[in-house]
């Protein structure tokens, strides 16, 4: 993977387990960890959403590998 990807990808991930740690029990890890809607927080969220539209060009690309004979 390019070194964007998987960039990208953990930011994603990062979004994820916040909204996950959101839903089940209310609890901001970003807001946190880096204060409610502070620049920085702001930032972070600003990154994960741009690394998830980002990771939408995942399922255009071909990642299986053909044999060549």
């Amino acid at each position: 993977m390019k070194a964007l990807d998987i960039t990208a990808l953990i930011l994603v991930i990062i979004g994820a387990v916040n909204w996950g740690l959101i839903g089940f029990f209310r609890f901001d890890l970003v807001a946190a960890l880096f204060g409610e809607l502070t620049a920085f927080s702001r930032v972070v969220y600003a990154l994960v959403g741009i690394a998830g539209l980002y990771a939408i060009s995942f399922f255009g690309k071909d990642n299986e590998t053909r044999d060549i004979k």
